[in-house]
């Protein structure tokens, strides 16, 4: 499929200066390039000199050159293109890093292979022990279903096993023996929850939707001292820069995440800058989710750094789409795929509205940009009209509240967010991973603002674009892959895999506004555009040059885009081969 590259270009005839280049040589010229800066004009230019962590001028090669001293580098990259320094606005790096201490993990493309797997470490471990598959979702295996209780019971029948998809799982016999989960069995905490029944029978089916807080599960997994968590984390880092990354924001970090944050920023070795959103329990008592957002305030990393910085709140408001329990406007309808035989079911919302309302006014008021996990369309409106009550009475524009994933849209809802200045982290990959089943489960029609991209740019909306990597190292063997450029193709194409069509391609982006979603826009999101995002005078050197022109190559080559150098603070931390 062709798509048209639509730029407004501009070519920079004359250096443009700071007055710190004036006064003393660069430390660093990068000249003989194309180098795209990504300012309001999307100008190119053909070089860029870097003092210390930061830019002093943007030109031409001829007249950037003569402000080179005795000890200034000069880089030559051979007329490549340079990008600022990448962004992905949702990880999970601590956890991510851990993923596979204990041993690898295959990929599962089958519930076969899913079976496969459980039937190995049942073998491997006593009997007894617990079995527990993480994050292998049901929208992206073949068979597009749950294994069932009796699957998990043939292949493990003396091991409880949990097949686990964030708050939803379902359970073999043993593991619903083990945690106490029978017919009878009544959720009576006052969350939210939902243990599957079959509708004929009355039996268990396994499946607990919301509910896998009642498993008791018990991990056998070896576990990693503070060094090995150190060094794992510092090898993923290492990946992002690989791919170009050069900015990360956590969007869900406990204690441990923070304090090893901390630790490798101590130690000269984050190699990402990166923006934290502390974890909070969102559906704890008031008293709860008021302590862990003050605790947040109180942190002495509230104050801003450029390589590390708590700035954000994140609950969670919904179920997800990868489960069957996302919050949905209209009912999911039944369905094979999910196990759902409630005509009725709309999915799952954890916070009450006045809850919601409260805790995001909380942390608004504490200068904590606030942000709910809200999949669903009726989360994400749930969320905008909260949003839309605390503004009476203190105004959320300048606070930038934000929206994370925010999949299913409404033309209404992104009127409503550029109204209230609401900003908005997408994970594209989702849309290439899962886009066939949705597809299958919810037609065409249903589907029309699933990842709006366009709509979202041509209504003023700023939105960023992430992973939402929670498990392995590896760019594309990630279970969220984490490869940017993979995401920008997916906004530029909307084509999912294992599908004929691509998926609504009145969405898709440009190029342009593809980069811009993955510096600027993300920059904007952690409130640092005038900081970085861009490669403009006064701003942080980090930048990625490509082996590939991502502004002229085939569209279906800007997936396979590597990377041959990043910077970072005007330092190079990632070299290819």
């Amino acid at each position: 499929m062709k798509t048209s590259i639509c730029f407004c270009l501009t070519i920079l005839s004359f250096p443009v200066l700071s007055s710190m280049a004036m006064a003393q040589p660069p430390d660093l010229i990068v000249h003989n390039g194309k180098i795209a800066t990504v300012d309001d004009k999307f100008t190119l230019v053909e070089a860029i000199a870097v003092r210390g962590e930061r830019i002093v001028a943007v030109g031409k090669n001829a007249d950037l050159l003569k402000l080179a001293g005795p000890a200034t580098k000069l880089l030559d990259v051979g007329g490549k293109t340079v990008i600022p320094g990448l962004c992905d606005s949702h990880v999970h790096a601590t956890g991510a890093a851990l993923y596979e201490y204990d041993h690898p993990i295959p990929e599962m493309d089958t519930v076969a292979d899913v079976l496969k797997y459980i039937a190995g470490r049942a073998e491997t471990l006593a009997d007894g022990d617990w079995i527990v598959v993480r994050q292998v979702f049901i929208t992206r295996l073949r068979d597009q279903r749950y294994p069932t209780r009796k699957e998990l019971d043939s292949v493990a029948p003396k091991n409880p096993v949990m097949f686990s998809t964030g708050p939803d799982c379902v359970c073999n016999s043993l593991a619903l023996e083990l945690s106490g989960i029978d017919r009878d069995f009544k959720i009576t905490d006052g969350k939210s929850g939902q243990i599957e029944k079959d509708p004929v029978t009355g039996e268990l089916t396994g499946i607990l939707r919301n509910a896998s807080r009642f498993v008791k599960a018990k991990s056998n997994e070896k576990s990693a001292s503070h060094e090995d968590r150190m060094q794992r984390l510092k090898q993923l880092f290492s990946d992002y820069n690989a791919v170009g990354l050069t900015s990360i924001a956590d969007r869900a970090a406990g204690d441990d995440g923070v304090k090893a944050y901390s630790q490798l920023k101590e130690r000269g070795e984050l190699s990402c800058r990166v923006f934290l959103s502390y974890g909070v329990n969102g559906s704890g008592s008031r008293k709860e989710v008021e302590a862990g957002i003050q605790k947040a305030a109180d942190h002495p990393l509230h104050k801003y750094d450029n390589r590390l910085w708590l700035r954000g709140i994140k609950v969670f408001l919904d179920g997800g789409m990868l489960t069957g329990s996302a919050y949905m406007r209209q009912p999911w309808g039944k369905s094979d795929i999910y196990s759902i035989t409630d005509p009725e079911y709309r999915g799952i919302r954890f916070i009450p509205q006045e809850d919601l309302v409260h805790m995001a006014k909380f942390a608004l008021e504490r200068e904590l940009q606030f942000t709910a996990h809200s999949v669903g369309d009726a989360a994400v409106h749930a969320l905008i009209e909260a949003y839309a009550e605390v503004n009476k009475t203190l105004p959320v524009r300048p606070c930038r509240p934000c929206i994370t994933h925010c999949n299913f849209m409404s033309l209404e809802a992104i009127q409503q967010m550029h109204q209230l200045g609401i900003v908005a982290d997408l994970q594209p990959a989702w849309l290439w991973l899962d886009g066939a089943t949705l597809r299958k489960q919810f037609g065409d029609e249903r589907l029309a603002y699933f990842q709006p991209y366009r709509s979202i740019f041509e209504h003023g909306v700023i939105v960023g674009g992430g992973s939402d990597h929670m498990q392995k190292i590896g760019s594309l063997r990630s279970v969220n892959p984490y490869n940017p450029f993979l995401a920008i193709w997916i906004t530029l194409a909307r084509q999912p895999r294992r599908a004929d069509q691509p998926l609504h391609v009145e969405q898709s982006i440009t190029r342009e506004q593809a980069l811009r979603l993955y510096t600027i826009n993300n920059a904007f999101l952690t409130f640092e555009e005038k900081e970085k995002g861009s490669l403009e005078v006064g701003k942080l050197a980090d930048f990625v040059v490509l082996k590939t022109d991502i502004l002229s190559c085939p569209v279906d080559e800007i997936r396979n885009i590597t990377v041959s150098e990043t910077y970072v603070g005007g330092q190079r931390v990632y070299k290819a081969d």
